[in-house]
């Protein structure tokens, strides 16, 4: 006989992915920005519009949400740039990525689609899962 799951447990596991999907965004965005100031040396709003494929009015949108958020600082005409707080979150969402992608890779998922999978996988796992999978592809890379 199964066990079937408490409400108190299902409530549990809507909200963590309800909180994954809020984050989502910001953490692509951060990264985003990471990637783009490390390759350029500058990031704006037009570098982000073109990256993310989308508007930019969204992207306008969602730099001034990030901003409120303590994540980028902007001035109008002025570069994106992100804060100690948006570094951090760049550098665990890239850290989570590599992750991620690394044990799909190990587990035989053709790279161009473990891209795509990391890409939302790292969002919706568990610190626990991302501490699993650092171990197991740790051990793989050691592999003869």
């Amino acid at each position: 006989m199964s066990a079937r799951p408490t409400a108190a447990g299902q409530s549990q596991r809507f909200r963590s992915t309800r909180a994954a999907h809020r984050d989502e965004t910001a953490e692509d965005y951060v990264e985003a920005v990471a990637e783009i100031v490390r390759v350029r040396g500058e990031c704006r709003v037009k570098d982000l519009s073109q990256l993310m494929g989308v508007s930019h009015v969204t992207v306008t949108r969602i730099v001034t949400r990030l901003k409120k958020l303590g994540l980028l600082e902007t001035e109008p005409y002025r570069p994106i740039a992100l804060t100690d707080d948006g570094v951090r979150m760049a550098d665990r969402a890239r850290e989570r990525h590599e992750i991620v992608l690394r044990f799909l890779r190990e587990i035989g998922v053709p790279r161009k689609q473990a891209e795509i999978d990391a890409e939302g996988i790292e969002h919706h796992v568990s610190d626990a899962t991302i501490r699993a999978m650092r171990r197991m592809v740790q051990r793989g890379s050691k592999r003869p």
